[in-house]
């Protein structure tokens, strides 16, 4: 009987690990890296636009490249590299990715050309009217067709890059 309970402890303890580690969700890491480098590349692209450098770009939506389009690019493509393109999980990866993508380029940056003609016509407003002293409405939400591209791209190379960290 001792020598029953002594093989199943000795099996159970090759099962467990003496720390804990938490499991390696590539298409996550991949998704989320994308974001970050998208955003922190918009720096640039605002420096290369304008000449200048404004930090704010970092949390702003809108500009080049899509950090949108680059996290649900990469979250699908890595998982139809890990997990193949036949299953439920690709399927709805890609549903997402051409949901997230099409709003970024057409109702997002419709919506923020109208907060730009609005922000114009508050401004045209005399003085003594009611909204001549609201805020700017945020003008910089939407993509351009190229944004869109090129953070598909980058979605595409990070998770290109990462496939084989698992």
């Amino acid at each position: 009987m001792k020598d029953a309970i002594v093989a199943a402890d000795s099996a159970g303890d090759s099962q467990t690990t003496s720390y804990w580690s938490p499991p390696l969700n590539l298409p996550l890491i991949s998704a989320f890296l994308s974001f970050a480098i998208a955003q922190f590349l918009k720096l640039f692209t605002t420096w290369y636009k304008e000449r200048r450098w404004d930090s704010k770009k970092m949390i702003d939506s809108g500009g080049m490249p899509s950090s949108h389009s680059a996290t649900v690019t990469a979250l699908a493509v890595t998982i139809g590299l890990q997990d193949g393109t036949g299953g439920p999980t690709f399927a709805i990866a890609i549903v997402l990715a051409c949901v997230v993508m099409y709003d970024a380029s057409g109702v997002r940056q419709h919506a923020g050309r109208q907060a730009e003609l609005l922000n114009q016509i508050v401004c045209e407003f005399p003085p003594e009217h009611p909204l001549s002293s609201i805020r700017p409405l945020r003008d910089s939400l939407g993509h351009t067709p190229i944004q869109v591209v090129a953070g598909g791209l980058l979605g595409c190379i990070v998770a290109y890059l990462l496939r084989g960290s698992n």
